[in-house]
């Protein structure tokens, strides 16, 4: 599966950014999809995740702000980010993959910039 994410860019805090992942090439229900992150110096990060079967986790630093979905008509995933903080500053990226743990199909990331 071929992943183009789009959405990022500079926001001041406690804005709002809605990313977008598409997908091409394979059969997108299938797939469990997640939004990894990465800060310059600082180890990759799960945001959140949404199983084939609508199953969602987030990381304890986004609940409440972050919401992840899934449009498998559009072979499309999504993260509608609020009250966005400094912190959230970082590249994002979308994974896919059919087995969980398995490295899967990655984007090319996105990045995402919270400052005034």
């Amino acid at each position: 599966v071929q992943l183009v994410e789009s959405g990022g860019g500079l926001v001041q805090p406690g804005g709002s950014l809605r990313l977008s992942c598409a997908a091409s090439g394979t059969t997108f229900s299938l797939y469990n999809l997640a939004w990894p992150r990465q800060a310059l110096g600082w180890q990759r990060e799960l945001v959140a995740r949404i199983s084939r079967s609508g199953t969602i986790d987030y990381a304890d630093s986004v609940k409440g702000r972050f919401t992840i979905s899934r449009d498998n008509a559009k072979n499309t995933a999504y993260l509608q980010m609020n009250s966005l903080k400094p912190e959230d500053t970082a590249v994002y990226f979308c994974n896919a993959v059919l087995v969980p743990g398995s490295f899967g199909s990655w984007g090319q990331g996105t990045q995402v910039t919270v400052s005034s």
